[in-house]
């Protein structure tokens, strides 16, 4: 019975000195946190469940520990406002994703972003087709922010028909098309090969296609 107290009280105690530190940390929602940010929570979180099941162990080799990741990331943050060198070795800086209409495979190769991402990402901006978007830069926090070309959107849905050079014959089903068909569309406006096309869809009448870039 007393261990269980014990536990009970080491709990409510970490419980609400993880809430002072968090609120001391200031607030940013989930999906702009910084790496730094991450890695302080998944310590802090590490060493909360060390002092709640180690009772051998004294609490303020928890609680020391936390308040040194607590100076830490506000020093941090105080110097990432000043210097802006040191907020880009942080957080990190953003990336262009779509550049004039024009997919940089680059850029999304360093940054590990397949077409997979980018179309997700696309559609919970409500953008359906590629064509629509002007520039696409991927934010530190991995959000994707789009900047659309003036013109009318698009009412389809947006169905990839090469990707990364491969044809995608599952979507040309669903456009009632088939591989002759994208094939020879695709040598009339002078692509005759196709593994050089990183992106390729149809919509609205309309072909958009995106050249790999030459290493």
């Amino acid at each position: 019975m007393e261990t269980t107290l014990i536990i009970i009280a080491r709990t409510v105690f970490l419980y609400v000195l993880i809430l002072f530190i968090f609120r001391l940390m200031g607030k940013r929602e989930i999906g702009e946190l910084s790496i730094l940010d991450l890695v302080v929570f998944v310590m802090i979180a590490e060493l909360a469940v060390v002092g709640i099941e180690d009772l051998k162990d004294p609490l303020h080799h928890t609680v020391i520990p936390m308040l040194v990741l607590l100076v830490i990331q506000i020093t941090f943050a105080f110097l990432s406002l000043k210097n802006a060198r040191i907020r880009r070795l942080i957080d990190g800086k953003p990336t262009i994703i779509i550049n004039n209409g024009k997919i940089d495979e680059r850029a999304m190769l360093l940054q590990r972003y397949n077409f997979d991402d980018l179309l997700m990402q696309l559609r919970e901006k409500d953008v359906k087709n590629i064509q629509d978007v002007e520039y696409a830069i991927l934010e530190p926090s991995g959000r994707l922010s789009v900047l659309k070309k003036e013109k009318k959107k698009s009412t389809e849905m947006i169905f990839p028909l090469i990707l990364d050079g491969k044809i995608q014959h599952d979507h040309l089903q669903k456009i009632g098309k088939n591989e002759v068909w994208l094939r020879k569309e695709l040598e009339d406006r002078g692509y005759h090969h196709l593994e050089y096309i990183s992106f390729c869809s149809f919509m609205d009448g309309t072909f958009y296609i995106d050249i790999k870039d030459r290493k």
